[in-house]
């Protein structure tokens, strides 16, 4: 157990940012940062500091948390890889596929340091560091004793790695589901100018469910996500297609997010995204008129 642990980000976006800065609040004064985008605002508002190269992360942490996009997770870990020592904790909390969380293991073990292997099951925000996560690896049950005392919610799960990350995977395929079904729905909803209809009818089939304010949450989710999204869904539907199921929805929803994506949605709005569904509707039918 690491007392008062020095913790590096790979990865200073949203997920990372958010997780810093609870862990600040919470106690930890030693917070760092590599990107190869800028991060120094991010990193003022959670005083952390960042740095300029992998090697340099490494020597300034003891833990480090791989938060980057699905399809960079991989490379993420092989920059980082020579330059952790037998002592450093590694943990990944990318949305990847089961086969891809072993294949980052192998690449941490063979440097001798711990891997962590962690699900995270809720969006960050408005949770920071205390959004759930699910654990696997050999470093699990360590990094879970260093880090619950500062608030952090970590459940081990028992079973090889990949585990936590199927669970994440099957979640996803909802979650992820539902935001592509509530955008497509609002798009055609908003053509014909029926959507309180359509919510009230929703509202009537599943009680105690506000499908206008969800409808207003998860397409924002959309605008601000979509890209890592449907990166994400890529990987569920390889998970999918090793276990021989045809991933036909998760397929579908990653071709809705990256439409969103590739609609530059996220241009038109600040960082916290539209307050409703209605002002993409308008930038959309802006946009194609």
């Amino acid at each position: 157990m690491i007392r008062n642990p020095a913790i590096g980000f790979i990865g200073f976006g949203e997920a990372g940012s958010n997780i810093a800065g609870g862990l600040r609040k919470a106690g930890i004064d030693r917070t760092f940062a590599f990107d190869i985008r800028p991060v120094e605002d991010r990193a003022e508002v959670s005083g952390t500091i960042v740095l300029d190269s992998p090697s340099a992360l490494a020597a300034a942490s003891d833990i480090v948390i791989a938060a980057v996009t699905a399809n960079s997770a991989l490379d993420a870990a092989k920059s980082i890889g020579p330059f952790l020592k037998e002592h450093h904790l590694y943990v990944d909390i990318n949305s990847v596929s089961p086969a891809l969380k072993q294949e980052i293991e192998v690449v941490i073990r063979n440097t001798g340091a711990s891997f962590i292997e962690a699900a995270v099951m809720a969006p960050v925000p408005p949770y920071g560091h205390r959004v759930p996560m699910l654990l696997g690896g050999n470093g699990a049950h360590g990094f879970m004793e260093t880090m619950a005392p500062f608030g952090m919610r970590l459940e081990v799960l028992q079973g090889r790695v990949g585990t936590a990350a199927a669970v994440k995977m099957c979640r996803s395929i909802v979650v992820k589901g539902l935001e592509a079904l509530m955008l497509e729905c609002v798009l055609a909803a908003g053509h014909f100018e029926t959507e309180d209809r359509v919510f009230a009818s929703l509202n009537e089939s599943f009680p105690g469910i506000d499908w206008k304010k969800l409808a207003d949450y998860m397409i924002s989710r959309v605008v601000l996500h979509g890209e890592r999204r449907a990166h994400e869904m890529d990987e569920v539907a390889e998970t999918l297609r090793a276990i021989g199921i045809d991933p036909i929805m998760a397929e579908a929803t990653a071709r809705r997010q990256d439409w969103g994506a590739k609609m530059d949605l996220r241009a038109h709005f600040g960082p916290d995204g539209p307050a409703t569904y209605r002002e993409v509707l308008d930038i959309i039918n802006k946009t194609n008129s």
